[in-house]
């Protein structure tokens, strides 16, 4: 599994802008012995993993998303800002009416869940297109975040996040986007409306899986959503 196999050079790798780091192996010929100098960047490594990964039968994300969310976990694991080895990528680059949700353990570099997960309502139709940080915006927050620990609302269980990325998300947790379950996030939903149902900017998700996803990923594990329109901030511009 690639992902035991990272060193730490590897998070030094990111935080100073995917430079290059090298090392040597050696190996003998007949008459001597050559230095063979191997270059490995963050990106061959985190191709390598998603390579490895065991899907599970489930769809794997795509690379480009997968790519942003990866190298972010890592950035929050130098920083000691996780605590889990899990990452979920929720991508709002795809259909709504497509599972769009991923959970993924990365000791074992397996896809836990594969779901549906719902987008603001003044985010768009059944494709996301517009996203904010401000209150009552009813819009979804792209970007980093850190989920946080779970309570009981309307809802039911529910997961507080707090976003990373300043002017982008870091409002998140006084607009009080959370993770939670509802029943518009639904086959039979999209069956009878041609569309996921929306929410009013949290990341909402089925309720046959709300405890599972919610109990896997609380507690300080890293939460991307990604969208083509914009890149993952450097990590100087987290918010600490």
């Amino acid at each position: 599994m690639h992902y035991k196999l990272f060193p730490a050079f590897l998070f030094l790798l990111f935080s100073l802008s995917q430079t290059k780091a090298s090392f040597y192996n050696t190996k003998s010929t007949s008459s001597k012995e050559l230095a063979v100098k191997t270059v490995v960047t963050i990106d061959d490594e985190v191709e390598a993993v998603y390579n490895d990964l065991h899907s599970n039968q489930y769809a794997l994300p795509k690379l480009e998303s997968f790519s942003q969310a990866l190298k972010s976990f890592y950035t929050l694991k130098e920083k000691g800002l996780v605590t889990k080895d899990i990452l979920t990528l929720v991508d709002f680059s795809l259909s709504s009416n497509t599972k769009r949700l991923w959970v993924i353990d990365l000791t074992t570099n397996t896809i836990l869940y594969n779901s549906l997960v719902a987008h603001g309502r003044n985010t768009g139709e059944e494709f996301a297109n517009s996203f904010s940080n401000s209150n009552e915006s009813f819009k979804s927050s792209l970007g980093l975040y850190v989920t946080g620990e779970t309570y009981n609302g309307k809802h039911g269980m529910s997961l507080r996040l707090d976003g990373l990325e300043k002017g982008v998300n870091d409002h998140a947790r006084a607009r009080g986007v959370v993770m939670h379950a509802a029943n518009y996030v639904s086959g039979s939903f999209i069956k009878n409306n041609k569309r996921l149902g929306r929410s009013l900017g949290c990341p909402a998700i089925p309720e046959e899986l709300k405890e599972e996803i919610i109990n896997t990923i609380k507690g300080k594990s890293c939460l991307f959503i990604y969208h083509q329109s914009r890149d993952v901030k450097t990590d100087s511009e987290l918010v600490s």
